[in-house]
């Protein structure tokens, strides 16, 4: 009988094991209280309040502009309306502290990179020194195949710039453009990160002509994940590869920003204007209705009161998918 409970025990905990490493800060199930209670104080300064059942949790990051695009860090919750499929939801969960999140650089080593691979490193050093110092880093450049930058460590923290640097300088651009490929190494790394927040930087001057991922597969993970997407694109006007388009698409379904600066040294500009944008950012809970079968994809819209501060625009992730928290507890 004891071994029998013995075993149980094991088994139990490579269970609890398997969910905690796939769960999603996007969907939160409240399975979740009791083993992973630390896990969501820690991601959000104010105490969470949890649903009890299979209520799942939806966290939102969200960015507040006024019509200059200056960042709004100091709403309070009463002036946030949150909609999901048109219906307005209470608001569970809410924060605006700048917490530490899990970062990722993945960065174009083509060949058609060479002549701008000095601006990119500025950039991804400015982006790095901008950031909160306590991030979680990691960088993966892309050509013919997908690698870490950083070999000798899944992470960095974002203010070890003497590491970053080094790294950074060893890139040698060459070949062709996996961005596809580099994009599901991104996503999944960002799993593996401790921080409850997640970011992915795209630094690209092309399209894709060389992974084996489909467009379609990676539109998919982005849209599952919990990742803020920015983008950065160095297009050359006569780039017979250059594809904008999807690099919008990626920054507009998960909540993140498309830029393409008309030089490589407006590269710095923007990589700071994204870590400032990270860092004024909302989190916003709540839990979803539960009126709509497994896999249904739901649309989402923050709204935000402008009484006295005149019109106010809130930016984050157009939709996720219902169920998606279901799947990855399994």
């Amino acid at each position: 009988m004891a071994g029998r409970q013995e075993a149980e025990e094991r088994l139990k905990g490579r269970k609890a094991g398997k969910r905690e490493g796939r769960l999603s800060a996007f969907c939160v199930s409240a399975f979740c209280l009791s083993a992973f209670l630390p896990f969501c104080l820690s991601a959000f300064p104010q105490e969470p309040a949890f649903r009890s059942g299979s209520t799942e949790l939806v966290v939102l990051p969200v960015v507040v502009t006024d019509k200059q695009g200056r960042y709004i860090s100091d709403l309070e919750r009463e002036r946030f309306n949150v909609f999901d499929n048109g219906r307005r939801v209470p608001i569970e969960i809410f924060s605006n502290e700048d917490t530490p999140l899990t970062v990722g650089l993945i960065i174009d080593a083509s060949g058609s990179m060479r002549p701008k691979v000095g601006e990119v490193i500025s950039a991804s050093l400015a982006f790095a020194r901008s950031s909160n110092p306590q991030d979680e880093l990691f960088a993966i450049r892309f050509n013919d195949d997908v690698r870490d930058i950083v070999a000798d460590r899944p992470f960095l923290f974002a203010n070890d710039l003497v590491a970053l640097g080094s790294a950074l300088g060893a890139m040698r651009p060459d070949g062709r453009t996996a961005l596809y490929d580099a994009l599901i190494a991104g996503l999944e790394h960002l799993t593996t990160g401790s921080r409850a927040r997640k970011v992915l930087v795209i630094i690209s001057d092309g399209g894709d002509n060389a992974s084996e991922a489909k467009l379609d597969h990676v539109l998919a993970r982005a849209r599952e994940s919990t990742a803020a997407i920015y983008t950065i694109g160095l297009f050359d006007e006569d780039a017979p590869d250059r594809d904008p388009g999807i690099l919008k698409r990626l920054s507009k379904i998960s909540g993140g920003e498309a830029y393409f600066p008309p030089r490589p040294d407006g590269m710095v500009a923007v990589c700071q204007r994204i870590a400032r944008d990270i860092r004024a950012r909302y989190t916003i809970g709540y839990a979803p209705p539960s009126d709509h079968g497994k896999d249904a994809w739901r649309n989402v819209r923050v709204d935000v009161s402008s009484a006295g501060t005149g019109k106010l625009i809130a930016r984050t992730r157009s939709g996720y998918r219902y169920g998606a928290a279901a799947e990855a507890a399994q």
